[in-house]
């Protein structure tokens, strides 16, 4: 809670003024009980008239004030909380986007749309009302209490003793309550998790009829979820009621013990009708303090989960004094790279030495480390042992947005978004003028399905590229690529939908830019990398065979093997040509 209140301190005006309305209402509330004691004694007692007009003019006065201050109070509050629910949710969102690889690999997404959702609107609810009732209920039960005692402190303890075990009571509520709610909330992302994840996926649930089979899986989980709720219920039941009653019971003692201090003209009527209204002034407050209790129990297992987020420091980070390299040209270097992940050696000993506008191709079995490879080049992860050069500068020593503005990646896992074309292709330059993009499409071999659309460039996409085939959005994610002009272009497995003759085409585009990048490529295809001006395999994390298309030929290892099963039937149909 006390980083929650560094949010709300921020805005020190929309907290001193409005708790000064509240103050004030609260004072001016204060009032009212005893305007209806002298209502009782003097007017109704002693038939002084006079005082009708001046008591009637008070309550209303009173009323017209609370209003206005009431009003102002409320909109000043809601304002502060809406700021503070933006502020965090806006901190959130940006120390998500700044965490490293290594967090989302474990992380679900439902879970961080819970905690960007349902989370921090608990905070903004509490900050708006929550909060803010607490502190007018604490104000409106220390200062009626002091008037109670200072009308009769007899019947004042009374009413004080019967009502303090509702602080006992409200504290192993809030216990309980709030393990409760931790639950809850942990069970609420699964269930967003898993809903977020069919629905992603609901294409895959029904190409194999699972449908019945998510559906009982997700009504497993809602199970567990009402479980959970229904427990939360129980202990609001064994606790609010109790609550309720203790306070009840104080009326009825005041009410009884102030009867008989009227008869034995100890108190006045009208003391003990003001009393009627001060004692309210304590119910209130102990009836609200379960429900308080649960919101703010509520609000403080969300803010631990947000927080806990927020606690994660990312494991790629700027070291001080970092590096801008302005006028990068390309030249990479492996010097004896290791890599682990989860105390997992993946990579072993990697060297390797890319020329500036030079092509290197990696190939390997699922699994030998390809990717794990060109991910140590952004620093996506860092490498255990060893160092990675660029232009002679360890990518260590360099700012993470130079190092990352001068690649252009395209990943295995086409990602696009929700909006049109021009809008995803400008991902990788939002300054790329409508000629450049259009460049980019010719040479992603893209241009031409992009003009057989109804809108064009205008035309918008379904989540992830849905409506387009795989081997179109593969086009698009090199076309956003290529607009982005860095000095180093990664393929990962990036032509892996296109047919031969595409394939082909695109390569030879990227063969013939300008100002070549350094490329790397990763494929499965003979065809996509023969033209490489070095081409690597890679088994079991090492670097087993090296050299151009020719050279591994003339090896007959590995590669040559997959060369020979990827173009056996050309080899039959020359063989028996010349036969």
């Amino acid at each position: 809670m006390k980083r929650i209140l560094k949010y709300i301190w921020k805005y020190k005006a929309l907290v001193i003024i409005p708790s000064i309305a509240m103050l004030i209402s609260i004072i001016i509330d204060m009032f009212n009980p005893y305007l209806n004691k002298i209502m009782v004694d003097n007017v109704l007692g002693n038939k002084e008239i006079n005082l009708l007009w001046i008591v009637l003019a008070g309550l209303a006065s009173i009323s017209i004030s609370r209003s206005l201050l009431g009003y102002f109070k409320e909109y000043a509050f809601d304002v502060l909380s809406a700021k503070i629910n933006i502020d965090i949710k806006q901190d959130l969102f940006d120390h998500i986007q700044n965490l490293s690889f290594s967090y989302f690999d474990s992380m679900n997404t439902g879970e961080l749309m819970s905690r960007i959702g349902e989370d921090v609107d608990n905070i903004w609810r509490t900050i708006s009302f929550g909060l803010r009732l607490f502190v007018e209920n604490v104000l409106y039960f220390v200062i009626s209490a002091v008037i109670l005692f200072s009308l009769n402190w007899k019947l004042a303890l009374v009413c004080i003793l019967i009502m303090a075990p509702i602080a006992h009571i409200a504290l192993k509520f809030e216990k309980q309550i709030g393990i409760s709610y931790e639950k809850l909330s942990d069970q609420g992302a699964i269930l967003n998790t898993t809903a977020q994840e069919n629905i992603a996926g609901v294409r895959l649930v029904k190409a194999f009829a699972r449908e019945k089979h998510e559906i009982l899986k997700f009504l497993e989980i809602n199970k567990q979820n009402y479980s959970l709720a229904m427990e939360q219920s129980n202990i609001m039941a064994k606790y609010i009621p109790l609550i309720d009653l203790l306070t009840n019971i104080a009326i009825v003692a005041m009410i009884s013990l102030g009867g008989i201090l009227v008869i034995n003209g100890e108190i006045s009527l009208g003391t003990l009708v003001a009393f009627y209204g001060y004692i309210w002034n304590l119910i209130w407050p102990m009836r609200n303090l379960g429900w308080l209790t649960n919101m703010l129990a509520q609000t403080n297992a969300s803010a631990k989960k947000i927080f806990k987020i927020f606690n994660i420091i990312p494991e790629i980070k700027d070291k001080e004094n970092t590096i801008h390299l302005e006028n990068m040209r390309g030249h990479i270097m492996f010097n004896n790279v290791s890599f682990k992940y989860n105390e997992e050696i993946i990579l072993k000993e990697i060297n390797i030495d890319v020329k500036p506008g030079n092509t290197i191709a990696i190939m390997g079995t699922t699994g030998s480390g390809k990717s794990s490879i060109i991910n140590l080049i952004g620093r996506y992860y860092d490498v255990f042992e060893g160092s990675i050069n660029i232009d002679d500068i360890n990518v260590k020593d360099l700012a993470l947005d130079t190092l990352r503005s001068q690649m252009a990646v395209i990943s295995q896992d086409t990602f696009l978004f929700s909006d049109t074309i021009e809008q995803n292709i400008k991902i990788g330059n939002q300054n790329a003028t409508m000629e450049e993009i259009r460049e980019a499409c010719q040479n992603a071999c893209a241009l031409d399905f992009i003009g057989e659309l109804e809108d064009g460039f205008n035309t918008v996409i379904g989540e992830r590229g849905i409506g387009l085939s795989g081997g179109q959005k593969q086009r698009i994610s090199i076309a956003r690529a290529l607009v982005r002009k860095g000095k180093i272009l990664i393929l990962d497995d990036a032509t892996s939908a296109l047919d031969m003759e595409t394939e082909y085409e695109l390569l030879k585009n990227l063969k013939a830019i300008k100002n070549k990048t350094t490329t790397f490529i990763i494929a499965h295809r003979i065809s996509a990398v023969k033209n490489a001006d070095q081409i690597i395999y890679v088994e079991n994390g090492s670097i087993v065979e090296r050299g151009t298309h020719e050279e591994l030929l003339a090896l007959k290892g590995k590669y040559y093997c997959i060369y020979c099963d990827q173009f056996k039937d050309f080899q039959d149909i020359e063989s028996k040509v010349v036969v």
